[in-house]
């Protein structure tokens, strides 16, 4: 547990740091493994299909830890207020007290709301290591969420996550899927016909300044593939 301490607290001073000014990079890459899970747990997945700047994955099933959904006008915000609920839930603050290892990604679910001015609905999830799936610890006001084999459409890309770059990345990913076979299993997993929902996954601690890998992720054809455990 000791040596994943820099790593947590590092992770904690990103979420806590005002991520917008950071230096940014913009280029975008697909198939890139993220270094950071060379160093920590990350959810399995296989590789179905590489297309022009998407990938699409079949993750398998897993478990996570969620917040209630957090309103909020800025994914930043929203990111760093359920980061650190999560934070103190990995440091013991469960109903086992139980301390559990940092891992990667976390994701922030993103229910766009109306207008630029309007609130969004955000859901910041962590990835429970393998050892503690069997039987997570529960915790007040959070929720443990198990994924059923899941389908994800996939875009990479660098720097540090703000609150532009990942509108423009996921209209990006959704341009991309737009003429593909994709496309049509995406819209069937959306909660309604003017909601698109996606995922931003965080994988770098705030002191890689290059090499950084974010992603956004869209679910394909979901249907009954989350559950509460």
């Amino acid at each position: 547990m000791a040596a994943f301490i820099p790593f947590k607290l590092s992770l904690l001073l990103s979420l806590l740091s005002n991520i917008g000014f950071l230096p940014e990079t913009s280029k975008n890459n697909v198939g890139i493994f993220p270094p950071t899970c060379n160093r920590i747990e990350c959810p399995s997945f296989d590789l179905i299909k590489v297309g022009n700047g998407y990938e699409i994955r079949k993750y398998n099933s897993t478990i996570w830890v969620t917040t209630s959904p957090i309103q909020d006008i800025s994914l930043v915000e929203a990111t760093r207020t359920g980061f650190l609920q999560l934070f103190d839930y990995i440091q013991g603050k469960n109903k086992y007290k139980q301390q559990i290892e940092m891992t990667a990604p976390v994701i922030t679910e993103v229910l766009p709301s109306d207008g630029p001015f309007c609130e969004s609905s955000f859901r910041i999830s962590f990835y429970l290591p393998k050892v503690n799936q069997a039987n997570p610890p529960p915790a007040e006001g959070l929720h443990i969420q198990k994924w059923k084999s899941t389908n994800l459409a996939v875009r990479q890309f660098s720097g540090f996550v703000t609150d532009y770059n990942v509108g423009v990345e996921a209209a990006a990913l959704e341009a991309s899927l737009a003429d593909t076979v994709w496309s049509p299993a995406i819209k069937k997993s959306q909660k309604d016909e003017t909601t698109s929902v996606y995922l931003v996954a965080q994988y770098n601690s705030p002191f890689e300044f290059s090499g950084r890998v974010n992603e956004i992720w869209m679910l394909v054809d979901l249907e009954d593939e989350l559950s509460p455990v």
